[in-house]
């Protein structure tokens, strides 16, 4: 099995642009290290909707889901041809919104076995059309999989239009729900609403802490969220470049927030975590080089950490 790079700039479910320059972005600290990486792996790149952008928005609970839902599907039939075609797809990707077809895509191919997923993020990501303050959908993607509406936490009645496509997004791939959510293990989620924190709190999601990886050391923490998924037959995890510390860092992604990893311990724990045998997909995301107050400094740390990342996965493949 080889890695297969699949590049998706879809960012029309963030609330801020730039995220589509993300992977340009990762490129550009490659030629600035003198790193050969994106001339040794090939890229697939997926069709984007950005043009979007340019459209007025007419579903504010739910900003430009119809076409998201076209970009969950064709993240969807990649991810599925990607390791039908016996490779390992490693994702860089925009926005988050578009994670939740990624997963649709890893379901479609493996629709029998248990799935994981662990997520790396300062975000939850479990909002909905019922729920979400801001109606961006890259908050989103993890309640797609899981098929959660929370309904009982809602403060606003989304139209049809935007039920009907949510529906879609849960349904992509042909299975929902792809996740159980005792199947799920956050790290570093930090910033979250009241009816995320229902949810985690109502199904028992854990979610170690950045406290609570550092009290316990990295190592401990990996050990104990890939034993939490056990019962999985598969793993999937998804790196939202927002874990780490936007002050150590920069403000470089979508929607950064403080007192996340440093760099080395993000690097650190997905070493820890990507050496399961389960493992099926890895995805990086919302890399926001028009937002970052220090001269790429996000696209350059993440691309270390991509790097090492990718090294440890050839290992482990090949």
């Amino acid at each position: 099995m080889t890695i297969q790079l699949i590049e998706n700039k879809s960012e029309i479910g963030a609330g801020t642009r730039g995220a589509s320059l993300g992977i340009d972005a990762l490129r550009i600290a490659g030629l600035n290290k003198k790193n050969d990486y994106f001339s040794k792996h090939k890229v697939i790149t997926i069709k984007d909707k950005n043009s979007l952008l340019f459209d007025n928005i007419k579903l504010s609970s739910a900003k430009r889901i119809k076409g998201i839902s076209e970009v969950f599907q064709i993240i969807c039939d990649q991810v599925d041809e990607t390791i039908s075609n016996n490779k390992f797809p490693l994702i860089l990707a925009a926005d988050h919104s578009s994670a939740g077809g990624t997963i649709a895509g890893i379901k479609k191919k493996y629709p029998n076995k248990r799935l994981g997923a662990i997520w790396i993020d300062a975000h939850a990501d479990l909002h909905s059309p019922y729920t979400s303050p801001t109606g961006n959908v890259h908050g989103m993607p993890l309640a797609t999989a899981i098929g959660l509406d929370n309904k009982e936490c809602k403060v606003k009645e989304p139209s049809a239009e935007a039920i009907k496509y949510w529906e879609k997004l849960k349904e992509t791939g042909g299975i929902s729900p792809k996740i159980l959510s005792n199947d799920v293990v956050f790290f570093g989620v930090r910033d979250t609403e009241f009816p995320e924190d229902e949810i985690i709190r109502r199904e028992g999601i854990k979610n170690f802490t950045v406290a609570e990886t550092r009290e316990k050391g990295i190592d401990k923490a990996c050990s104990e969220a890939l034993e939490l998924l056990s019962d999985c037959d598969i793993i999937y995890i998804s790196f939202d470049v927002d874990s780490m510390d936007c002050d150590l860092v920069s403000m470089g992604t979508g929607t950064p927030v403080p007192n996340g990893y440093t760099p080395t311990e993000a690097n650190s724990i997905i070493q820890g975590l990507i050496k399961s045998e389960k493992l099926v997909c890895f995805e990086m995301v919302e890399i926001n080089p028009t937002l970052d107050n220090k001269q790429n400094l996000m696209a350059d740390t993440a691309f270390e950490i991509l790097v090492n990342t990718t090294n440890t996965l050839e290992k482990k493949v090949s």
